[in-house]
């Protein structure tokens, strides 16, 4: 099987089945450095900073990528609860990295046109690519990643007997992706890329697990780069 084949077999979820096919650099996410640093309290500002400048130049794309997800919906139910996460997106997330920015005094220049990772570049690539292709399972797939992966590493049980960080910087992001609401929504998505690949063409599903696989990928290279 290729890297970017969708596998046949039916006996798991669409979801999980493309979660397999690249769970080294998953895995390599959830249990990164930064996952570990952020959640003992030592992680340096200088990465926190590095890492929250470039992450907020995703927000943009990402409404964006909700929307196309909304658009290209095949029933009214999916867009009800798009809509109801960007709305999220759009107020506790966005006020939450102003906050930081505040508190680690990044000036307005950082926050609004930083020079751009290639990691960083390459995402914002990724999601436009989904959005542009009017597919509603490549945009499901990009967004399975990018809220699956963030919920794996914060609400992994081996953490969840740890008291929260002391700082809201690590404790804030930390919480912002493991709570009953977050918890719902990526079990929904999951959900969601099952319930859509039964209809899919073997042409439609190879082309989501590539997305699929890209943004898994592009995550590890993410988490890498901002101690590069």
């Amino acid at each position: 099987m290729s890297a970017t084949t969708a596998p046949a077999s039916v006996a798991t979820g669409f979801a999980e089945q493309l979660r397999q096919l690249c769970l080294d650099d998953w895995n390599a996410c959830v249990q990164h450095r930064f996952v570990h640093e952020i959640f003992d309290g030592s992680l340096s500002d200088d990465v926190l900073r590095r890492y929250l400048v470039q992450d907020y130049q995703f927000i943009n794309r990402f409404v964006a990528l909700l929307g196309a997800a909304i658009a290209s919906a095949d029933v009214f139910a999916p867009r009800v609860t798009l809509s109801q996460f960007a709305a999220m997106i759009t107020s506790d997330e966005n006020t939450y990295f102003l906050r930081c920015f505040d508190a680690l005094g990044v000036p307005a220049s950082e926050r609004l046109q930083p020079a751009l990772t290639a990691p960083t570049q390459a995402f914002q690539q990724l999601m436009h690519e989904a959005a542009q292709s009017q597919k509603y399972a490549n945009c499901i797939a990009v967004l399975a990643v990018a809220e699956g992966l963030y919920l794996d590493w914060a609400d992994q049980p081996a953490k969840k007997h740890l008291p929260l960080p002391a700082r809201f910087e690590h404790a804030e992001w930390i919480t912002l992706h493991a709570n009953d609401f977050f918890r719902g929504f990526v079990g929904w998505l999951r959900s969601e890329l099952d319930r859509i690949a039964t209809d899919l063409s073997e042409a439609e599903r190879t082309e989501a697990a590539s997305y699929f696989q890209r943004a898994v990928q592009l995550e590890r290279q993410f988490f890498d780069h901002v101690y590069a």
